[in-house]
C-alpha cells in the first residue's frame, strides 16, 4: 500500500468490514481485506469452517460451501472494492450497490470446512451507478470459481 492509501491499513479486520457493509452473521462472507489498489482491485479471505450455518443441510455427511454463496463473497468484495475507495478518496463512503446480475459463473473444486478462500476481484468499469467487475475464488492458489459481476447502486428515490 502506497503512502497516499493512508486512509486504510491493511489488512484490514472485520470490525472495519463491518462498518462498511451491512451484512451481518450468518451473511457476512469476506473475514479480512489483504490487499488493495484503489479503484483497480481488491484482495480478501473467507475462512471456511464447519460452524458455518449451510453446512447443516448442504450436504449432511459431505460439506460443501454452496456456490452461490461463493458468488455472494465475491460480490461483498466488490462492495469493499467500492466503499474503501470512498474511504481514500475523503468521500466517506459510497452508496450501497446491489447485485444485478452474474454471468459466466464458473465452479471448478468443491469448497469444504478447512478450506481458506482467497477473493479476487478487479472493477472492469464503473458508468452511471453501475459497476462491472471480474471475480475469482482461489483455494491453496487453485481457482475453484469465477464470474462476472454486475452491481447497481441503490436508489432510493
Amino acid at each position: 500500500m502506497t503512502d497516499s492509501n493512508a486512509a486504510v491499513k491493511l489488512p484490514v479486520d472485520v470490525e472495519h468490514i463491518q462498518r462498511l457493509l451491512p451484512h451481518r452473521y450468518p451473511f457476512l462472507l469476506v473475514d479480512r481485506v489483504i490487499e488493495l489498489d484503489p479503484g483497480k482491485s481488491i484482495a480478501a479471505i473467507k475462512n471456511v469452517t464447519i460452524n458455518e450455518p449451510f453446512f447443516q443441510g448442504h450436504f449432511p455427511g459431505h460439506p460443501v460451501m454452496p456456490g452461490v454463496l461463493i458468488v455472494e463473497a465475491m460480490a461483498q468484495t466488490a462492495g469493499l472494492l467500492t466503499q474503501l475507495t470512498s474511504q481514500i478518496e475523503g468521500q466517506g463512503g459510497s452508496p450501497l450497490f446491489y447485485l444485478v446480475k452474474v454471468d459466466n459463473a464458473r465452479f471448478s473444486s468443491v469448497v469444504a470446512p478447512g478450506d481458506q478462500l482467497r477473493l479476487e476481484v478487479s472493477l472492469k468499469r464503473l458508468l452511471r451507478g453501475m459497476g462491472l467487475f471480474e471475480a475469482r475464488a482461489l483455494v491453496d492458489g487453485k481457482p475453484v470459481a469465477s464470474c462476472e459481476l454486475m452491481c447497481a447502486a441503490r436508489n432510493d428515490k
